[in-house]
This record gives C-alpha cells, sequence and structure tokens, in this order.
C-alpha cells in the first residue's frame, strides 16, 4: 500500500511538473513568437546554460509572467535563446 501511494504522489508532482512547463513554452509562444517546439527548445537552453533544473526555469518564467520581475541572469540567457530561435526579443529588454 506505501508503494501505491508513492507512485500516486509520483505521478502528481509529473503532471503538476508538466503544466508549468507547458505554461512557460506558452508564454515563449506569446512573447517570443517561436512554435511550441522552438519554446521547448528555449527552455532547454536556458537550463542548459544556467545550470537550473527544467521545471525550476519554467516557475521563474512564470513568477516574470505574473509579477514582471525575472533574475538577470535568466533574463540574459532567456533573450539570447530566443534571439537564436525566434523573430523578437523579450517585450520591455533594453
Amino acid at each position: 500500500m506505501l508503494e501505491l501511494e508513492e507512485e500516486v504522489e509520483q505521478l502528481k508532482a509529473a503532471v503538476s511538473s508538466h503544466a508549468v512547463v507547458d505554461q512557460a513554452i506558452g508564454m515563449m509562444v506569446a512573447l517570443g513568437r517561436v512554435s511550441p517546439d522552438q519554446g521547448w527548445d528555449v527552455l532547454k537552453e536556458v537550463s542548459q546554460h544556467t545550470n537550473i533544473k527544467l521545471r525550476n526555469v519554467a516557475e521563474l518564467i512564470l513568477v516574470w509572467g505574473r509579477e514582471g520581475d525575472i533574475p538577470a541572469d535568466i533574463r540574459t540567457e532567456l533573450e539570447d535563446a530566443l534571439d537564436r530561435h525566434g523573430p523578437t526579443q523579450i517585450p520591455g529588454s533594453p
């Protein structure tokens, strides 16, 4: 029974993580004018270049969308990745 409860918790965490990543990809699509596949690539690159788990990068991007604040290093990597994958920069960037 304990194994089943652990498995259910792992599945809940996976579903939650997937939703956060999907929402961040949606922001990349809307703000960066990239395709969903390119949005995924942008998130992966930011994660790899900052050595932050992809889910955490996605969470930071969602916080930025709600509150307008994002760490400078994440913003720089995000702009660079969007420049490589899309036609525009992040709105409000210098």
